[in-house]
């Protein structure tokens, strides 16, 4: 698949490097060519020098076969015109804009453009690193009411099996992470010491779940 990417910061390296790496074609925008310094050296893809809402340089960098756009530059107002020109203009379903607002980052999801605020998500995962009982979002859907969260829980669901913690939370367990490895658990799959636990959470069970997880088992009233 062909990916375009605008903005060649540390994001939209980092991005290219791994689109590249799993196969599929890249090609980047910036409108400053020193920027591309930040690719590797055997970086094989495109480097467009220009402004990635301007269409002569979102043709020149494949946009009308491209499978998904990032519009990750370090202007909000110019990742989220470019988001639109590329959905707009050329159809490309996959795109997403990185927004520094949060406000505003929410305001154009709600209106259909896939964003991501960067400052909240940090900052939620330096607290709940830093205080017990904390969450992790891993993915929001505002639309579905809906997350991908990581939850702490009480060391007497130790050796619980996961249908167990689901039962009791009304979420469901998406994975696990165990000695730093992804695992997808079987309903029957015991909770093990260190593991940390991503569910798939429902708004309106959030409070609840964490409050159940917080105790032993049994020990919800």
């Amino acid at each position: 698949m062909h990916i375009v990417i605008m903005g060649c910061g540390r994001t939209g390296a980092a991005l290219a490097s791994e689109f590249e790496s799993r196969g599929h074609s890249v090609a980047v925008i910036d409108r400053l060519g020193d920027s591309f310094r930040r690719l590797p050296a055997d970086f094989q893809g495109q480097k467009i020098t220009g402004i990635g809402f301007d269409r002569e340089t979102l043709v020149s960098a494949g946009v009308e076969d491209a499978y998904a756009f990032a519009a990750v530059s370090s202007g909000d107002n110019s990742n989220i015109l470019a988001a639109r020109v590329v959905r707009e203009t050329y159809g490309v379903a996959n795109v997403v804009a990185r927004i520094s607002d949060s406000g505003r980052a929410e305001v154009y999801r709600r209106l259909g453009i896939p964003t991501v605020a960067p400052v909240p998500w940090t900052s939620a995962q330096i607290v709940s690193r830093l205080l017990p009982g904390g969450s992790d979002d891993v993915y929001v859907d505002s639309s579905a009411a809906v997350a991908v969260r990581r939850l702490a829980y009480h060391g007497g669901w130790v050796g619980q099996p996961v249908k167990e913690l689901e039962a009791a939370t009304g979420t469901r367990v998406a994975y696990l992470v165990r000695f730093s490895e992804g695992v997808l658990p079987t309903p029957s799959s015991p909770v093990q010491s260190g593991d940390e636990i991503y569910f798939v959470v429902p708004d309106a069970v959030s409070a609840r779940a964490q409050r159940v997880l917080s105790r032993a088992p049994g020990g919800e009233s």
